[in-house]
């Protein structure tokens, strides 16, 4: 910390809205939408996460001597590990064989949102010194708040690799798991990138769009004030359509889609997919620095490939458009291997406070962490890019 270390307070919150959305975002960024005070604080006001749904707000708050905010983090108590894709649910099984409770537990995470970015949101007027202290604080009172809470634990997820690297040196248990994510090569058009491609990839994509247009779909995107509240009532239908029949639930209400086009409208990239005047299908994606994050996609009846055209094939087409380096998908899906998503690593830190339960998790995640590995690995080799020769 600067002048003023030993001055130093961390406070909780109990509410996004106890803070106000500029001190917030002066220590989040601009890059990633969903730490913003916008997105967590449209997840609050909509009931979407509240104590009631098993997300109750505990934000940290890092004040410097003078009183000055210096970081923030999102945090919540749950007592469940739904919304999180990082799946502890074989953890809380053993360790509740074993006598003990593992929930409530801490998560510092942006809740159902599997994108990797900060979580440790620190102001960036912040020298360098300064910040790496500030993380050690900001862990050390993650540590004293779990001791403190009587919880199990406390996980932080999505995190980036730099986080992971200082969770690790301070005896967090590291986690990895994998993504797909588009890598824009400086390519100028889809054609551009399509040329990138083994010659079959390349046919099948072709085919794939042709054919998801060819029963007389039309497909637009929208952002800003192009996307009205018909529109969220369509993508509303879509979202939960698509979430009863894989999660048998929906995390979010619909309200919480009026509030991010509230507060969110020029983040926003809507892909919409008409047939006969009616709205039947659409993808939701959030645009950040330079990343385009895929997150909800829906349809209300089976158009062949409409997925794939709404959800990747739009989003590397608007990528390329916009200048973005990358797109990341959401989580799971080999299927986007052979349309050009490679895999990537992601990182997750996890303390638990039983020793021994901890040490049997350690040994766990080694195994695990080799397994990943190999499997990044193996994936790579089925890349749809043609190689030099």
């Amino acid at each position: 910390m600067p002048d003023g270390q030993d001055a130093a307070i961390i406070k909780i919150l109990d509410e996004i809205g106890e803070i106000p959305a500029a001190d917030w975002d002066r220590c989040a960024g601009d890059k990633d939408p969903f730490v913003s005070h916008a997105f967590l604080s449209a997840l609050e006001d909509s009931g979407s996460v509240t104590a009631e749904t098993g997300w109750r707000p505990r934000h940290m708050v890092l004040e410097d001597g003078q009183g000055e905010i210096a970081a923030v983090v999102p945090l919540y108590l749950k007592n469940h590990s739904y919304g999180e894709y990082i799946f502890d649910w074989n953890w809380a099984d053993a360790y509740q064989r074993a006598g003990g409770n593992y929930y409530p537990k801490l998560q510092v995470a942006v809740p159902f949102t599997p994108v990797t970015g900060r979580r440790l949101l620190i102001d960036p007027a912040q020298s360098p010194e300064t910040r790496s202290d500030i993380q050690r604080t900001l862990i050390s009172g993650l540590l004293q708040l779990t001791e403190k809470s009587g919880v199990s634990s406390f996980h932080m997820t999505f995190v980036d690799k730099q986080e992971w690297d200082v969770c690790g040196e301070l005896g967090l248990l590291q986690r990895i798991d994998r993504q797909f994510h588009w890598l824009n090569d400086d390519y100028e058009s889809f054609d551009d990138f399509l040329a990138s491609l083994t010659s079959r990839k390349r046919k099948g994509i072709r085919k794939e769009r042709k054919t998801a247009l060819a029963s007389g779909v039309t497909i637009s995107r929208l952002s800003g004030p192009e996307i009205e509240e018909r529109h969220w009532d369509a993508f509303y239908r879509f979202y939960c359509d698509t979430s009863e029949r894989k999660w048998g639930q929906t995390y979010l209400n619909r309200r919480f889609f009026s509030l991010l086009g509230e507060r969110l409208a020029d983040r926003i990239m809507l892909v919409m997919a008409e047939h006969d005047g009616n709205l039947v299908g659409g993808a939701l994606n959030m645009i950040g620095g330079d990343t385009l994050f895929g997150r909800y996609w829906g349809c209300l009846d089976h158009y062949r490939f409409l997925h794939f055209e709404a959800c990747y094939y739009q989003a590397i087409e608007f990528a390329i458009e916009a200048g973005l380096g990358k797109v990341e998908a959401g989580a799971q899906g080999q299927h986007k291997l052979q349309r050009g998503y490679l895999p990537h690593t992601t990182y997750s830190a996890h303390w638990i406070a039983d020793p021994g339960f901890r040490q049997a998790v350690a040994r766990y995640l080694q195994q695990e962490r080799e397994a990943i590995g190999d499997e990044i690995d193996a994936l790579t080799a089925y890349s749809p890019f043609k190689t030099e020769t």
